[in-house]
Parts: structure tokens; C-alpha cells; sequence
């Protein structure tokens, strides 16, 4: 939750309260009083100011380029050293004068140019072809500035060339893990937790998907389904965010309700995409094979364990479900071939399962995003079951069907229930 936002439904609370007579107006004060002051936000003046900055910058940028060829080398190195230099001094006193988010456009202004001296030197005097070392070099100087500045872009900057890096790893060696990146999101995910920053969780949980997505289309696994490898990273993200919001750091705990919010959503999209892909909407793959990755699968089932560890230690009973969920989408992958001569009944039933599980999870536990990431799954499993290739349009509106008979009598069980528990 925003902070101002918590502060504005807080307020109104304490006035309601007051008036209402709940708490004395001393009480109120003190509240208020213990409060820490809102960090100041973005106003339309700031907004203009990082519009100027990065126009003045890409006006830098172009006009270097569109003189490169007449400019001597020593300047041209001496130009891109002066362009991070004067980024650099810009942000420091930005942050002398207390206006942080200026501070930090300029520190990312600075990694961009770092990263852009970097292309142009090994251009100019003819280095070595491995554009990939360039961007992991990136990256390295990248995260040193976000380490020595706090610079959250800085970081996105640094995650962003570590994603390319990792990317253009797999497609070189498709045969073999890149497990390098691993190492450097490990690095981003320590700067996170000392930061304390939501923004950087939210840097961090997006920049695994792009290794996850880039190993299970690129890796040699003799026609193995990409979305059940994906299903495997989903579950470990889900299992292992569940898992550090556990501990009783409050640090660990934003960090991993970000990561498992990730999760959630990755889980859901895994879900439609197993219909659609194994049911040949989209062809990824000429053959299907029933083994996977033994690497994978011990991925997916951590984060099944990781998952119920979590539920253990918070005892709630939304994280059971949630590693109800995982399980169910990580059993439909071997259903489906066994599967092969007719429809996957079981797998599709599995997959609805599992994102009622989800939504019921965070119902549950009151986290919204993990309600909208299951529905949103519902519906996209419903839909790609809908308009599968093969099998009959009648047999699959019978499923259906059928399906949402069971459900409504699970609903009305509940109903019943539930007040009985609840007494």
C-alpha cells in the first residue's frame, strides 16, 4: 500500500473514530504526532524537470553520434567520460539539496552513458565481437553505481543489461544453463533487501522472468513443452516469496509479498499458456515428450515445499491453498502427455482447480492481487479450453458445463458451512 495513500485512509479513520467517540482527541494526536513525515512526492514541476533531463540528454547523445566520424578519439573518450562526470556532480547536488528523485535520474542517466561509452570504445578501437561481455560489463558498472548512489534506476538499468546479457547467453549455448545470471540476480535481490525499497522488489521480480522465458524457449529439451518449464520458475517465484514474507524481518516480508504477488500472476499466465501451447493454438514445439528437465522439476517442487513451509510458520490457511494451486498446475505437465490420444480431461481439470485455489488462497489471506491473478488465470484457461484445437466444441461445453455444476454445489457446501465454523 502507497503510503500516502494509507495516510489519507488513516486520517479519515481517525476523524470518524474521534467523532464517533472511540478514541479520545488526545489519543488522536498522538497517533499523528508518532507518524514519520511523508517523503515528498513527484509534483508537475519535478515531472517537467526529468522531461528536460532526458531531452537534454538525448540531445547529447545525438549530437555526439551525428558528429562521431569527425571526432578525434581521445575527445570522443573524453566527451562520454565528461557526460557521466557531469551526471554524476548534477546528482550529487540534487541530493545535497534534498530533491532525490532528480538525484536518481541523474545517476541513471549516468549508468546509460556508461553503458553507451562502453558500445562506442569497443567500436572505435575494434575490441573484441562479444557483445555480450559488453553488456555484462554494463551491468557490473551499473549496479556499482546503484550500491554508491541508491539509485533505483540505476538498478533497473543494471537488471535490464544483466537480462540482455543472460538472453543473448542462452542463445549462444542453448545446450546449457546459464546459471551465471542467477548470481548476478542474487546481487539485485541483497540491494533490494538492504534498500528496503518496493520499487527495487518490483525491479527484482520482473528481471527473473526474462531468464525463465529465454531458457525454456532456447534450451535443447528434444521437443519438452516451454510452458511447463515456465510453470516449474512460476512455482519456485510463488513458493519462494511465500517462503521470505514468512520470516520476521519486516524487510523479508515486503521483499517476498512482492516476489510472491509475481509469482501469482506468473502462475496464471503459465496456466493459459499450458492450454494453449500443448493443445497446438500456438505450436512451440514440433513433438511432446513426457520427462522434464530434472533441474526443473526440482525447482517446482521447492516451491511447492516452500509454499506449505510458509503456511506452517504463518498458519494460514490461504498458503495451503496457494501451494494447492502450484501443485495442481505442475501435475497437469505430465497428465497431458498420457493424455495424447484424446483431451487432456484431467489436466484441464487440474488447471481449473488450481486457479480456484488461487483466487479461494487469496480471498483467504486478504491479498488482493493473488484474487485478481486467479480470476484472471479462470478466465484465461476457460477461454483457451473453449477454443482448443483438438477434441470436440461439444465435449468441451459438456466439461464445462459440468465443471460449473461442481463448482455451484461446492459454493452452496460452503455457504452452509462456513457459519457453522464460524460459531
Amino acid at each position: 500500500m502507497f503510503d500516502k495513500t494509507y495516510r489519507q485512509r488513516l486520517e479519515a479513520d481517525l476523524a470518524q473514530w474521534e467523532a464517533d467517540g472511540v478514541i479520545a482527541p488526545a489519543a488522536a494526536g498522538s497517533i499523528r504526532n508518532a507518524l514519520p513525515p511523508l517523503s515528498p512526492g513527484i509534483n508537475i514541476a519535478v515531472v517537467v524537470a526529468i522531461v528536460g533531463g532526458l531531452l537534454i540528454a538525448a540531445a547529447f547523445l545525438a549530437f555526439v553520434a551525428a558528429h562521431w566520424t569527425e571526432i578525434a578519439r581521445l575527445l570522443r573518450f573524453a566527451i562520454l567520460l565528461a557526460g557521466m562526470i557531469v551526471a554524476g556532480g548534477l546528482g550529487a547536488w540534487f541530493a545535497a539539496t534534498g530533491r532525490n528523485i532528480l538525484a536518481d535520474l541523474c545517476a541513471s542517466i549516468g549508468a546509460i552513458v556508461f553503458g553507451a561509452g562502453i558500445a562506442l570504445v569497443g567500436q572505435m578501437y575494434h575490441l573484441g565481437d562479444d557483445f555480450a561481455g559488453g553488456m555484462l560489463l554494463w551491468s557490473v558498472g551499473a549496479f556499482a553505481a546503484a550500491l554508491l548512489t541508491g539509485s533505483r534506476g540505476a538498478l533497473a538499468v543494471g537488471l535490464a543489461a544483466a537480462c540482455i546479457w543472460t538472453c543473448m547467453r542462452v542463445y549462444d549455448a542453448p545446450d546449457s544453463l546459464h546459471l551465471q545470471f542467477i548470481v548476478a540476480w542474487l546481487i539485485a535481490a541483497a540491494i533490494a533487501f538492504a534498500w528496503d525499497s518496493r520499487v527495487a522488489a518490483h525491479l527484482v521480480a520482473v528481471a527473473v522472468i526474462p531468464w525463465w522465458v529465454a531458457t525454456s524457449l532456447r534450451f535443447d529439451f528434444d521437443g519438452a513443452q516451454p510452458s511447463f518449464v515456465l510453470a516449474n520458475g512460476a512455482a519456485l517465484l510463488f513458493g519462494g516469496g511465500l517462503a521470505i514474507s514468512a520470516a520476521p524481518s519486516p524487510r523479508a516480508q515486503r521483499l517476498g509479498s512482492v516476489l510472491s504477488i509475481y509469482g501469482a500472476f506468473s502462475l496464471a499466465v503459465v496456466a493459459f499458456l499450458e492450454v494453449t501451447t500443448v493443445d497446438d493454438l500456438f505450436r512451440l514445439r514440433t513433438a511432446t515428450v513426457t520427462a522434464q528437465p530434472p533441474w526443473a522439476v526440482a525447482c517446482g517442487v521447492a516451491g511447492v515445499i516452500l509454499a506449505l513451509a510458509s503456511a506452517g510458520l504463518t498458519r494460514r490457511a490461504g498458503e495451503i491453498l496457494a501451494a494447492c494451486a502450484i501443485g495442481l498446475v505442475l501435475i497437469a505437465a505430465p497428465i497431458w502427455p498420457a493424455s495424447a490420444a484424446g483431451e487432456p480431461w484431467f489436466a484441464y481439470a487440474a488447471l481449473l482447480c488450481a486457479m480456484l485455489c488461487l483466487v479461494v488462497s487469496g480471498v483467504l489471506d486478504d491479498v488482493r492481487p493473488r484474487i485478481v491473478a486467479g480470476w484472471l488465470g479462470i478466465a484465461g484457461v476457460i477461454a483457451a479450453i473453449t477454443w482448443a484445437v483438438k477434441g470436440s466444441l461439444l465435449r468441451r461445453s459438456a466439461f464445462l458445463a459440468v465443471s460449473g455444476i461442481i463448482a455451484v454445489v461446492f459454493a452452496s457446501a460452503l455457504n452452509r458451512l462456513l457459519p457453522r465454523a464460524e460459531r
